[in-house]
């Protein structure tokens, strides 16, 4: 087996103009392409940062998730040069973030804030 890299990672959403105005104008992820698919009511929407993708589902009622602690996806978590910077312009817009912390095995700076739908996103120097 060759696996490379991580090619994206795909979140379900709740309302396409809060999760565009989050991860895109928001968190600075570039819209690849939007498409409305008909068959199943829902937007599938490709975003990149970096080298990175993210896929956002807009679907509508689907159960909401009950805790970061469930099996599956547990964060999502970006690399930053700085972690005060970066909490500093996420709390400008309006996104409340934890206290900083430290990484108990690497001593680095990090915490953690949530998208639109709760999904915990983290920050990691």
């Amino acid at each position: 087996m060759n696996l490379n890299r991580i090619h994206h990672i795909a979140i379900i959403c709740s309302d396409k103009e809060r999760a565009l105005d989050f991860y895109h104008n928001k968190l600075g992820f570039q819209i690849i392409r939007e498409n409305y698919r008909p068959e199943r009511d829902d937007w599938k929407i490709d975003l990149k940062l970096g080298d990175s993708e993210i896929e956002l589902f807009i679907m509508k009622d689907h159960p909401e998730r009950l805790s970061p602690e469930a099996y599956g996806l547990r964060h999502l978590a970006f690399r930053v040069e700085s972690v005060d910077d970066t909490v500093s312009e996420l709390e400008a817009m309006g996104i409340a973030c934890e206290p900083i912390r430290h990484d108990t095995y690497t001593g680095e700076k990090m915490t953690f804030f949530r998208d639109p739908d709760g999904l915990p996103l983290e920050i990691h120097e």
